[in-house]
């Protein structure tokens, strides 16, 4: 049973419908984060290594999937957002982005979720088109260069076992994942932690 899976991978990363695939799943991502993209990139990226994909074009086609969808996502937000102003994913990205403006939407693209939440933000509080854009490419690429050289790394290291590759990449696409979300935690428990202390005491009483 499992070779009859490996085989249909095998046969599914050949295809060069395999490009489109990816391209689609990468933009539609941007704005509906459940679609597995990062999967899909990293999945090729495991087969690159043995010859069955082509690395280069799988981070480009990749590259422009995401920052395609992210301007979709943009444009829904800009068109919407008086109904996303006050949910609670779109109140932390618009802190995020007061505070480190248009980076956040390069640390945004590993956060799960939180991509989409700060691109429809930046739509929804008219975050200036040329300067989304700029941000945009940086973050789209350097998330597609990751997701594939992951993907390839983990296939080079298991070259004869490619689901074993594939377990390897998306356990360090979650390690990152985590530790960015750690990161994140941990600092924004230090400013509300700082911000207490910062409080006047009351001595009146």
């Amino acid at each position: 049973m499992s070779h009859a899976i490996l085989d249909l991978v095998h046969q599914a990363m050949s295809s060069p419908w395999l490009y489109v695939a990816i391209f689609a799943l990468a933009v539609l991502d941007g704005f509906f984060p459940i679609v597995p993209a990062e999967t899909s990139v990293i999945t090729a990226g495991v087969f690159a290594a043995s010859g069955n994909t082509n690395l280069a074009l799988v981070i480009l086609v990749a590259a422009v999937g995401a920052f395609a969808g992210d301007h979709i996502s943009y444009l829904i937000g800009n068109k919407s957002g008086g109904r996303l102003r006050e949910r609670k994913a779109f109140v932390w990205a618009r802190g995020a982005l007061a505070e480190r403006g248009g980076l956040v939407l390069v640390v945004a693209r590993y956060i799960p979720g939180g991509r989409t939440a700060t691109t429809l933000t930046m739509g929804a509080v008219r975050y200036p088109l040329r300067s989304f854009t700029f941000f945009d490419a940086i973050a789209a690429s350097s998330w597609a260069v990751y997701s594939g050289l992951i993907g390839f790394f983990g296939g080079m290291a298991f070259e004869n076992d490619p689901v074993k590759g594939l377990l390897l990449g998306l356990g360090i696409a979650v390690s990152v994942t985590g530790l960015v979300e750690l990161v994140r935690w941990i600092r924004k428990r230090r400013a509300t932690k700082a911000s207490t202390d910062r409080l006047p005491v009351d001595t009146s009483v």
